[in-house]
């Protein structure tokens, strides 16, 4: 019986591995061709089984009789061996019939076992399976045993592999990137620069980096770009200067006063450029480093100039303008990503592609990757055993519990009855052997 109960677990355990209750109950009621084979296969052996019953009750009849005969002492032991051979017959037979039904009919306690207690067998299962197979224990040593790091390294290190997982990393993005609807990420996107921008004052950081570019020099481009630009711009607009100047005299002076005032204005102004161009120590340059030093250290300490950039900072983020540029821009980042997802020669395809290699022959070469790579999966299985334990153990036991009596008992007698049928045969033969022993001894004793 320990043997019938072993494979009667092990066939539960294999027909609970399926993803749904629903599935689970289509599996176990639902016949396939190969179940009706199993069935008949079943059918037969018990047909030889009952055939060998038969055939010592025979046996038993004709050596009984043989043995009132007067035929000589052989009837006696034939006779021995076939009575002991029904009786392990006919209780291999009440065992085996005891797991799917009543024998005879009869309600006999603890008789159709596997009907009655399906629900029991699938509670039990599933604390079986949740004691010794969703351990922590358990699943760091198997996880161990298989060494993820160095096969998945392996594997990665393969250009073909690399090529492979790069492809379907494009897919998936792609894929992604079509799912999300634009109005939903630009309003998220936009939501998200405001917010940061609101909560994050941002005088601070601007002055420490003005701080930044003036101790290092880093203005001094911008400010030869300028005064060269207006330089250049003084020679070429000449005349509108001029006219600028003499737009602006009192109209009760002469004008050829208001003419030599412009020139002299205009020469100035394009002496004041020209030195400020070519002196990189003109006093008008020390005086602009100075006031960029002073406005930086405003920005980080002075009260007024921080709430002032403050103020600043609301009214520009508050304009339609700077919120549609902030929306529009995933529409071009998402362009963008989609592009060199789809170009396989592109730059972001490349880079992942070396990365996967990079990554893969590290993992493959070095323990310590290795040691990393395993123990963060071990760490993300022990942690999704442990958490989802219970749901796991009780997707076993509600699928057991949805199935149909009737149907489970013919399945899983369909596909372990010919197997049991063997132990009504052994039965047979073991009870045989074992009579004749007995009444082998038993005469020896008694003579």
């Amino acid at each position: 019986m320990c043997g019938i109960t072993e494979r009667v677990e092990q066939m539960e355990r294999t027909d609970t591995e399926t993803p749904s209750r629903t599935t689970s109950y289509r599996t176990m009621t639902a016949f396939t061709p190969a179940d009706e084979e199993r069935r008949r296969g079943v059918r037969r052996m018990k047909l030889t089984a009952t055939g060998l019953l038969l055939f010592v009750a025979v046996v038993y009849v004709l050596a009984t009789w043989a043995s009132h005969q007067g035929a000589g002492p052989w009837a006696g032991y034939v006779a021995a061996a076939a009575e002991a051979g029904m009786v392990g017959a006919l209780a291999d037979w009440f065992a085996v019939t005891a797991l799917f039904r009543h024998p005879l009919g009869l309600p006999i306690p603890h008789t159709a076992i596997i009907p009655t207690k399906k629900d029991q067998l699938g509670v039990s299962l599933g604390e079986f399976v949740g004691e010794n197979f969703l351990s922590e224990d358990v699943v760091r040593q198997r996880l161990r045993a298989v060494g993820i790091g160095s096969r998945l390294g392996a594997w990665l290190a393969e250009p073909d592999h690399a090529d492979r997982v790069t492809a379907e990393l494009a897919t998936a993005l792609r894929g992604a990137l079509t799912v999300l609807r634009d109005s939903d990420v630009q309003a998220v996107v936009g939501e998200a620069i405001t917010r940061r921008a609101d909560a994050q004052e941002i005088a601070p950081g601007i002055g420490k980096m003005l701080e930044k570019i003036v101790a290092d020099g880093g203005h001094k481009r911008v400010v030869d770009l300028v005064v060269t630009r207006a330089h250049d711009w003084l020679v070429l607009h000449r005349d509108d200067v001029m006219v600028a100047v003499e737009g602006g005299a009192p109209g009760w002076t002469p004008r050829f006063v208001d003419r030599k005032v412009g020139e002299r204005v205009y020469k100035e102004l394009l002496r004041f450029a020209t030195e400020m161009r070519d002196m990189p120590s003109h006093p008008a340059r020390g005086a602009l480093d100075r006031f960029l030093t002073d406005f930086a250290s405003d920005l980080q300490s002075d009260t007024d100039t921080r709430a002032r950039v403050e103020r600043l900072k609301g009214e520009v983020l508050g304009r339609g303008e700077v919120q549609d540029l902030i929306a529009s821009a995933w529409t071009a980042v998402r362009s963008m990503i989609v592009a060199a997802a789809e170009d396989e020669r592109s730059e972001l395809r490349l880079r992942v592609r070396a990365a996967l290699l990079s990554l893969g022959s590290r993992m493959a070469a070095e323990p310590k990757v290795q040691e990393k790579v395993d123990s963060w999966v071990e760490g993300v299985a022990v942690h999704i055993v442990t958490t989802y334990r219970k749901e796991i153990t009780s997707l076993i036991t509600d699928t057991v519990a949805g199935w149909d009596a009737d149907h489970t008992t013919r399945k899983i007698e369909a596909h372990i009855g010919r197997d049991l049928q063997f132990i009504r045969i052994n039965g047979t033969v073991v009870g045989s052997l074992a009579g004749l022993l007995i009444y082998v001894i038993s005469r020896g004793v008694g003579a």
